[in-house]
């Protein structure tokens, strides 16, 4: 198994499935540009309730970064080359929504120590990314 992590632009709608057992699960897929110019699919499923809630949310086009145990494949149309094709159990998202609502969230923490900072005190920063860029000292 490896753990990956895949960014690109969701292709299609994401949709809600029922297994044979009855548990729920969500299917997408994922155009990813590569080196080359060119794009690979990613065949996207998750059991998480708030990763499929985050996939159903998005539009076609829309960006979104995934993590989970990727599975690359080979996939031959009929009469035609064969592909690289990777599968995606998804457990984690991100899309540009997670990061303006994080972005806020920090903003509403990171008030008192603005203060701090200003007093040239070091203050790590609320998302624990600590860069020492000049402009945080």
């Amino acid at each position: 198994m490896i753990d990956g992590l895949i960014g690109g632009k969701l292709h299609g709608k994401a949709a809600r499935r029922v297994g044979q057992s009855g548990k729920s699960f969500v299917t997408a897929k994922v155009r990813t540009p590569t080196t080359a110019g060119d794009s690979l699919f990613v065949n996207v499923i998750t059991f998480s309730d708030s990763v499929g809630d985050a996939l159903l949310a998005l539009d076609d086009g829309d960006s979104v970064s995934l993590s989970g145990a990727l599975t690359p494949k080979v996939w031959t149309p009929q009469g035609g080359e064969p592909r690289a094709v990777l599968d995606l159990v998804a457990h984690a998202i991100t899309t540009a929504y997670h990061v303006t609502r994080k972005r806020q969230a920090v903003s509403k923490q990171d008030d008192a120590p603005a203060a701090e900072r200003q007093q040239g005190r070091r203050v790590p920063s609320a998302d624990g990314l600590d860069d020492d860029l000049p402009w945080q000292q």
